[in-house]
């Protein structure tokens, strides 16, 4: 018998590997920060906006919520990842671009692999080097091996 994970697999496509994120439209790019959401930034994320459900994460005490923002305007969240420290990795629970960040008009480029560069690093430096698991949908399993 096939044990059922209690994790909903993953549907996110690392669209380019960048530095930073990068407007599809006029190839500029931007520096980010990637900070803890708390409880008093929900606020900016409308649940109409988002697929998931970010104030049930952010209340679940053994996962940290993180946005990615621009430097040059904060208040804007690019995407959102949810993570817990699994004492020998990280894993990650749930990973969204913003709506405008989405399919082929999306505003910008890079921002889940933005995302899980960050997840990579908290792995670094929680001395799991860099070991990040997540479920992925079964589209996406060949994708990302």
């Amino acid at each position: 018998m096939v044990k059922k994970s209690k994790y909903k697999p993953l549907d996110f496509v690392i669209d380019k590997l960048t530095n930073s994120i990068e407007n599809t439209s006029t190839g500029e790019v931007f520096d980010t920060e990637v900070v803890r959401l708390v409880l008093k930034d929900i606020s900016q994320v409308k649940k109409t906006d988002w697929q998931f459900d970010w104030a049930k994460e952010l209340k679940d005490k053994t996962k940290e919520v993180y946005k990615l923002t621009t430097e040059n305007n904060p208040s804007i969240i690019q995407g959102l990842i949810s993570i817990e420290d699994k004492q020998d990795h990280i894993f990650m629970h749930l990973i969204e671009s913003a709506k405008f960040n989405k399919n082929k008009d999306k505003v910008y480029l890079g921002v889940p692999g933005n995302l899980v560069a960050y997840a990579c690093k908290v792995s670094v430096d929680s001395g799991y080097q860099g070991f990040l698991a997540f479920d992925a949908k079964t589209a996406l399993i060949k994708h990302y091996q």
